[in-house]
């Protein structure tokens, strides 16, 4: 554990009872993490690395850790999937991964294809996960900064409330994939799982789904420009068709939030207004970007920055990345490291920098650090708001499969 000394928390933040976290070396710490226990109830967080946890970048073991620390102390799970043979924490013994009712045939075999397998493998593995056993999918990406516990308890948990999920929301009518939270056998990831293998029967990749009849009406995501790979130039209308089949899970979720199936006792968009807890998207879990305008570099060279010292006066990259410390820390309930398609269409992100530098983003005395720092140590005085998904004219009226 780090025994740096940084500025108070920001207004809004509180400092995190020691007893409340696990301080252990970070080599117990991955022992523990490598050997999870049963699943016993609904507090899991799930995430998958196709070969292991053990293998996985520095940088993004440090937010594992990160979870483990915080929440394990308040009963939670956490466990990293993968496929590789042998291992306790294969997919296999948690899912039936020879039942076509579970994953599609290209699944099973393992034939699945493209330029994304281990995401596409990773998205097949979300919506049949929280449908059994509940709890929270989080990309391993995914650097936690709000009080999870406490809103879990205060939503899904809470038998109170009507809320059956937590998510953020992206677009008017959407839910982003990289954290989805639902205690067991909620009918909305239900349908999106059927919904998903549908899609992906008699297919080994995700390529063309987005003109898929099963998904009319949702809209097509809009890539920013055009870009190139493997030596060939795609025009930005071609990169949307793209960056959509490669989030087809994402579009899966709106169409389900856009449903309207009586036959089937389903009504996306009173389920959205009534059983969602959505949270904003930008502010939510993508602060870092917003504010140096999705320059990669940009927040790289920002975080990397060491801290003035005493007596010192602050300049004004220091005062910039300050105020994203902060506001991160007191605003966001999470951030995204992007990895994957995004860099090809927007370049270096501040997930890519930290992957190639490595050991950037855990420099003692940088905003980087800082920032891991308040996430392990600090935590919210509120939980944060939900955006109301207000009324919206169904993307389709009739059976969940029906084209």
């Amino acid at each position: 554990m780090d025994s740096c000394t940084y500025p108070l928390p920001p207004h809004g933040v509180h400092k995190i009872p020691l007893d409340q976290l696990d301080t252990r070396p970070d080599t117990e710490i991955d022992h523990e993490i490598a050997h999870p226990g049963p699943v016993q109830d609904d507090k899991n967080v799930w995430f998958f690395w196709h070969s292991g946890y053990e293998t996985m970048h520095p940088y993004t073991k440090r937010n594992i850790r990160a979870w483990y620390r915080r929440l394990s102390k308040q009963g939670w799970v956490i466990r990293v999937l993968n496929r590789q043979p042998h291992s306790p924490l294969n997919v296999s013994n948690f899912l039936d991964v020879q039942d076509p009712s579970i994953f599609p045939q290209a699944f099973i075999d393992g034939t699945i294809g493209g330029h994304h397998i281990a995401q596409h493998t990773s998205d097949l593995v979300r919506f049949p996960l929280l449908a059994t056993y509940g709890g929270v999918y989080a990309d391993v990406g995914l650097l936690m900064i709000g009080d999870l516990d406490r809103l879990w308890r205060e939503t899904v948990a809470n038998p109170d409330s009507a809320k059956e999920v937590i998510s953020f929301r992206f677009e008017e009518i959407g839910l982003t994939n990289y954290f989805l939270c639902a205690r067991r056998n909620t009918p909305f990831f239900e349908r999106c799982h059927r919904l998903f293998l549908k899609l992906w029967e008699g297919k080994t990749s995700t390529e063309g789904m987005w003109k898929s009849p099963l998904l009319k009406g949702v809209p097509v995501l809009e890539s920013p420009k055009g870009f190139e790979q493997d030596g060939r130039s795609y025009s930005q209308e071609e990169a949307s068709h793209i960056l959509t089949d490669y989030i087809t899970q994402g579009q899966v979720i709106s169409l389900v939030l856009g449903l309207v199936d009586e036959e089937g006792g389903w009504n996306g968009p009173e389920y959205a207004a009534q059983n969602i807890y959505a949270m904003d998207y930008m502010v939510g879990s993508q602060l870092i970007n917003e504010m140096t305008a999705w320059n990669g570099p940009r927040a790289f060279e920002l975080m990397s920055l060491s801290l003035p010292g005493q007596g010192e006066k602050e300049s004004e990259d220091q005062q910039k990345a300050r105020e994203i410390v902060e506001a991160c820390l007191s605003r966001s309930f999470a951030f995204k490291l992007a990895h994957g398609l995004i860099l090809a269409i927007l370049g270096d992100t501040l997930g890519s920098l930290w992957r190639r530098h490595e050991g950037s983003d855990d420099v003692p005395n940088t905003y980087a650090h800082w920032l891991r720092y308040g996430i392990l140590h600090w935590t919210q005085d509120e939980i944060p708001p939900a955006l109301d998904f207000g009324p919206f004219e169904p993307f389709k009226t009739g059976p969940l499969l029906s084209e």
